[in-house]
């Protein structure tokens, strides 16, 4: 593009490359300010291909197909290539024209498309089958293995089923356009909720206005909706969308205030639960202690041996010598007998009574007997 546009003086190359980038930027969100840009941009610079092809797309995207053909057919010729090819076809969809869409989905400029661009137009000439009210023909013409690989083919072939009444069929097709559109470029997801019941609503947003859903959604007719959009227009269930905003309204509210009891019941019954959880540390207290009391209960007591008593009386008592008796009493004197023999003969002056009532008296050491009648031998140490 940098390259085309520099033919063009400096300052005008300028200003049609800014009004070139707005209209890209705003090409989705407001295609009709994007149209404005490419038409200022095509009036500085109208001999330019990459210009007359932007006019084009932004007047396409905008429904202005009356607009588009010319600048497409212009940026066509200038090119010399077959890349707008489906485009055009598109556009005379969007004419009401489906039968020379046909036709040029079967000229030989189709054939030096490349993969992409057969693609396309093959979606195009099913979305003019359609048009005609040739549904069977219509799939048939998507029925080629490219579906199994190509996200739009897929979204385009599942769509072209669910028009034909073809519904089962149609809800495994969105799955696996589904499953392929991995960046999000279609609402195959979207379409497979809607086809299996599943409803979201937020129930937290009250204000939100279904109305503008459900006008977005209807989008333009088919006969005027050209089929390359990602997302087809919903049709006639558009209007019922609409009739049924203000009972989803009562809906939401009504579910809002389920959501509230909810996190009332839910704030209670976790109170509940912290009186059980103390109630249960309680009783396993109660439960240790028991178990200790049975555990003592359980133990046998064993028999303590106790001595018998013994009276006082019966104890003996050991039998120790009287050391005073020991040594104050003299032992008894031995009765010396008469030694017959020249002892036998008694002093003088002595009787036989006499000898017979005296006791012999044992000497001491010294010969001498002590004061008391004992002999030194048996004399205490202690007098």
């Amino acid at each position: 593009m940098l390259a085309e546009l520099s033919t063009l003086p400096s300052g005008v190359a300028t200003t049609v490359a800014r009004h070139l980038v707005a209209a890209g930027q705003l090409l989705h969100e407001d295609p009709e300010t994007a149209y404005a840009h490419a038409v200022a941009a095509r009036e500085r610079g109208s001999r330019v291909a990459a210009v007359r092809e932007a006019a084009g797309l932004a007047a396409y995207a905008a429904g202005r197909y009356a607009e588009a053909m010319p600048e497409l057919r212009t940026a066509k010729r200038l090119t010399g290539l077959p890349d707008l090819l489906p485009v055009i076809a598109d556009v005379e969809r969007g004419l009401g024209r489906p039968e020379r869409a046909l036709e040029l989905a079967v000229s030989p400029e189709a054939d030096r498309l490349d993969a992409a661009g057969r693609i396309e137009l093959r979606i195009v000439a099913a979305g003019a089958r359609r048009d005609l009210g040739q549904l069977d023909a219509a799939v048939l013409t998507l029925q080629v293995p490219e579906a199994l690989r190509s996200t739009r083919l897929a979204y385009a072939y599942a769509d072209m089923l669910l028009s034909a009444g073809r519904r089962d069929e149609a809800r495994d097709a969105f799955a696996r356009a589904a499953a392929l559109d991995t960046e999000g470029a279609t609402d195959a997801a979207a379409r497979l909720d809607e086809l299996d019941g599943v409803d979201f609503i937020d129930v937290l947003d009250e204000d939100a206005d279904i109305d503008d859903a459900g006008e977005a959604a209807a989008g333009p007719d088919d006969a005027e909706r050209p089929s390359s959009e990602v997302a087809p227009a919903v049709g006639p269930g558009a209007s019922a969308a609409r009739d049924a905003a203000p009972a989803l309204r009562e809906t939401a509210s009504d579910l809002g205030e389920a959501a509230s009891g909810l996190r009332e019941t839910a704030s209670d019954l976790g109170e509940a639960a912290s009186d059980v959880g103390e109630a249960a540390s309680g009783l396993g207290e109660t439960d240790e202690a028991a178990s200790d009391d049975d555990v003592l209960d359980a133990t046998p007591e064993r028999p303590v041996d106790v001595a018998p008593e013994r009276p006082v009386d019966a104890v003996p008592e050991p039998s120790v010598p009287s050391i005073e008796a020991s040594f104050t009493e003299p032992p008894a004197a031995a009765v010396l007998e008469p030694v017959p023999g020249e002892d036998d003969a008694l002093p003088t002056g002595s009787s036989p009574e006499d000898a017979e009532g005296t006791t012999h008296q044992p000497e001491t050491a010294s010969g001498e007997a002590d004061d008391d009648g004992r002999p030194a031998a048996f004399r205490s140490p202690f007098g």
